[in-house]
């Protein structure tokens, strides 16, 4: 009688699930919906994707060499601390590179200079232009000016993403990187043109 209700129930696929012995037969033919969990990269993904422009950060607030190093050093510890707080899909380049620049602020803050009896003489030229008119030059820029042009043309970031650091639009930012770098040339060009 068995017999004859197996060979019954394998012509009906229906009752075929109620006399399965192997329960896995059940779940394949069963689909369940499935639940995407989303979270934060691994750590070391991290650093690798957003090192470099957190060190192009530390380097052009410390200069480069190890106090640059160390911010960057600091900057993933301290992230590395607080990144199972972060909230998943943050914008991390951006948590970042702020973490980096209080690191640097920092740096500066702690560094305090060792007074020699005299610094060596040095030639302070680059390509025809010394780098105290581009210092003078940058000098002359708007405060905004000079912070998108960093944040674009140092760092690396689209003219899209530059609005989480300093608000405004895009356009606008975009628009003041243009006005900025055409006022730095206009100055360089007549400063060369002076000498």
């Amino acid at each position: 009688m068995s017999q004859v209700l197996l060979s019954r129930a394998a012509r009906l696929p229906w009752q075929q699930q109620l006399f399965c012995a192997n329960t896995s037969q059940i779940e394949s033919r069963v689909r369940l919906p499935s639940v995407e969990i989303k979270t934060n990269p691994p750590f070391d993904l991290v650093v690798r994707d957003h090192g470099p422009a957190v060190l192009r950060m530390c380097s052009a607030l410390l200069g480069p060499g190890h106090d640059a190093q160390d911010a960057w050093s600091e900057t993933f510890l301290a992230a590395l601390r607080a990144y199972p707080q972060l909230a998943v899909g943050a914008n991390l380049q951006a948590w970042l590179i702020t973490i980096a620049k209080r690191k640097a602020i920092d740096a500066l803050r702690t560094k305090h200079p060792i007074p020699v009896e005299s610094l060596p003489e040095q030639e302070a030229s680059v390509d025809g232009f010394d780098d105290l008119e581009l210092l003078e030059s940058l000098h002359s820029l708007t405060e905004l000016q000079r912070k998108v042009i960093g944040y674009h043309y140092l760092l690396g970031f689209p003219y899209a993403d530059i609005p989480a650091f300093l608000g405004g639009t895009a356009t606008s930012l975009r628009r003041a990187a243009a006005d900025g770098i055409k006022t730095l040339r206009k100055e360089l060009t007549n400063s060369k043109d002076l000498s």
